[in-house]
């Protein structure tokens, strides 16, 4: 599947900021299922053109402004082809051992509620079946609500909430696989979720677990699938601040506002056509 996709990001500092410092994670990788025919970052109009290959083996970039500003714009366009590939993910060019992902941080430390959803899993006998267990039972016990969650809410606090997106459901289903001894990993990306042109989304997340043989699978609880030929893989990290696309420092002025609106078309597209309905 062909798909077309455009992610803007605005920063807004109504009392201005003095300098900015941004790590930016917008640049999508190839590999078995999803090649990357064209992909641009562009910071006010300006595009990116040099990058780093990070710990994850992902390219990453750093954008440095001193000077006074009131908002800025990032955007990340372009074509990556996919392909179904039941989840599984192979052929990236740089890995670090799946152990590094065993490694507990803040949002994904687990609670004795959590370390129950783990009973069962053994990272040394069928694990794959442990982690779809794994996952319908996280979606059962965190139903989707919006707007009772933000970016620094743990898997614990959502879980004893009541509810959460998909970030939450992420940090539950990786916390619990980690508790059991199998890697896990958070993944940012973009979803489309109908057939129908220019759908407006958020970045989507899901988690990836490490299994013997099969090396790293997809599991996408909110949706209670494994991700198909409509995701496309961003970033990955430890958890939702470490794979953010967008992370940085703000010096000087007061609190700023981030916006996102991705949109994302199956086929050639039109991004010229997607960039309008942003700017409507």
């Amino acid at each position: 599947m062909l798909l077309v996709v455009r992610h803007l990001t605005h920063m807004r500092y109504p009392e201005g900021a003095a300098g900015l410092a941004l790590r930016l994670k917008l640049f999508p990788q190839s590999f078995e299922g999803q090649r990357v025919i064209d992909w641009h970052v562009t910071v006010d109009g300006d595009e990116i053109a040099r990058t780093v290959v990070d710990g994850y083996g992902e390219r990453a970039a750093q954008w440095l402004a001193q000077g006074h500003r009131d908002e800025l714009e990032i955007v990340a366009h372009g074509r990556v082809e996919t392909e179904d590939q039941a989840g599984i993910v192979k052929g990236l060019r740089r890995a670090p051992p799946p152990a590094v992902f065993l490694r507990e941080t803040a949002l994904t430390a687990p609670d004795d509620t959590i370390a129950g959803l783990a009973e069962g899993l053994d990272p040394g006998s069928d694990t794959l079946s442990g982690l779809h267990a794994l996952s319908e039972r996280v979606r059962a016990a965190l139903p989707y609500r919006s707007g009772i969650t933000d970016s620094k809410t743990s898997a614990a606090e959502a879980l004893a909430g009541g509810g959460g997106v998909c970030q939450d459901h992420a940090h539950v289903f990786i916390a619990a696989a980690r508790a059991a001894g199998v890697p896990a990993r958070y993944v940012a990306g973009y979803l489309l979720a109908s057939e129908e042109a220019h759908q407006q989304f958020e970045s989507h997340a899901w988690a990836e677990a490490f299994v013997g043989d099969l090396g790293w699978v997809g599991f996408d609880v909110a949706n209670g699938v494994s991700p198909t030929d409509h995701y496309v893989r961003l970033c990955t990290g430890l958890d939702a601040g470490d794979a953010a696309p967008v992370r940085g420092i703000v010096t000087g002025g007061g609190p700023g506002t981030v916006s996102a609106d991705v949109r994302i078309a199956r086929g050639e597209g039109d991004i010229e056509a997607i960039q309008q309905q942003q700017q409507q």
